[in-house]
């Protein structure tokens, strides 16, 4: 397949980006006008009268839709960059964030509070557990996978699976022992929504993904240099251990941070990074900035579907997304199957 120049990708897919906020903030239960909406927009922060809209379908568009469409654009970004460090990482394109057990552990610790804290407190109390949870097991994974001579992808990997099992296997039995609400909040939190959305978890997530964007883009020569192997890469100067541990600690953090918010959304890290990479090539200059716009562009997508396909009421987005991604990646890996032989 012939790659495409980072000049000519990066303003198509901001450019399809847009197009998506101005869909996001028109669509759902209530039709909304494209051109008002966006002069409700432009009045609140301008603070000008040029928008028609009622009172109420301001509200509509300022205090729902569009926190709503911020969220789904931060944590696609997050979540697709987080992929493309991981599969740079550990040089395979089958790995996501997933893979070291952060998204169980997140899980995990969001069912533990959903079931045991009082109801007061959950709504504060239901990120920090996702994140601890997540925080946790990768470093469990990560010293799991560490002897005295490096840390092992293989080890990582494979204490990734047996600790995602382990979680599951919990999760289980939380199931089993909660009631009929918590067991129902649980359900509806692991298909994951960015639908309740708040300024703290905006403004947390907006912080999360600037930070995490300048850091993984600083260390992209390093990641180019651990694609020849990590031998290659200790001969040019690069600390691979120390380099590990750094990169698989933002990206938890990161994948915490979305799972805390918006709950388990899958596929964005394992399908995004792939597909871009076949666009523009493996160069993580490029792959990670790309990676960030595709991901938040096609999470928007697919929270536009979740509210449009059963209207008024809404499907989790996380269902999408792995509706989407799901034959997506099948179709990739058959005409790439070559390359895994």
């Amino acid at each position: 397949m012939s790659r495409i120049p980072f000049s000519i990708l990066w303003p198509a897919f901001l450019v399809s980006a847009c197009v998506a906020v101005a869909i996001s903030l028109t669509s759902g239960a209530m039709a909304l006008s494209t051109s008002e909406s966006l002069l409700a927009l432009w009045d609140s922060l301008w603070g000008t009268e040029f928008s028609g809209l009622a009172a109420y379908q301001q509200l509509v568009v300022l205090d729902l839709r569009l926190p709503r469409t911020l969220l789904a654009l931060l944590v696609g970004a997050i979540l697709a960059q987080c992929g493309a460090v991981m599969q740079g990482l550990f040089r395979n394109p089958l790995a996501d964030p997933g893979i070291i057990g952060a998204s169980s552990g997140a899980a995990l610790g969001a069912s533990i509070a959903i079931i045991l804290l009082p109801l007061a407190i959950q709504g504060f109390a239901i990120p920090v557990a996702a994140f601890v949870g997540a925080l946790l097991t990768t470093l469990l994974v990560f010293n799991l996978a560490q002897s005295e001579n490096g840390t092992s992808v293989v080890m990582l990997i494979l204490a990734g699976v047996a600790v995602t099992a382990f979680g599951g296997a919990v999760m289980g039995f939380l199931n089993v022992i909660a009631d009929d609400q918590a067991l129902r909040d649980i359900t509806l939190w692991q298909m994951g929504s960015v639908a309740h959305v708040s300024n703290h978890s905006l403004l947390l997530c907006l912080v999360v993904m600037l930070v995490m964007a300048w850091y993984f883009q600083r260390h992209a020569q390093a990641l180019n240099a651990l694609l020849l192997g990590e031998s290659e890469a200790r001969h040019l100067g690069i600390d691979v251990e120390r380099l590990k541990l750094k990169l698989i600690i933002v990206a938890t953090v990161g994948v915490g941070v979305t799972v805390s918010v918006a709950g388990i959304i899958g596929f964005i890290g394992l399908v995004i990074p792939h597909l871009v990479r076949m666009l523009t090539g493996p160069d993580h200059r490029t792959l990670l900035p790309l990676s960030a716009i595709v991901g938040a562009l096609l999470l928007l997508l697919a929270d536009i579907g979740a509210r449009l396909l059963m209207a008024p009421s809404e499907l989790p987005v996380g269902l999408l997304t792995a509706v989407m991604g799901a034959p997506f990646f099948t179709i990739l890996l058959i005409k790439q199957r070559k390359t895994f032989i």
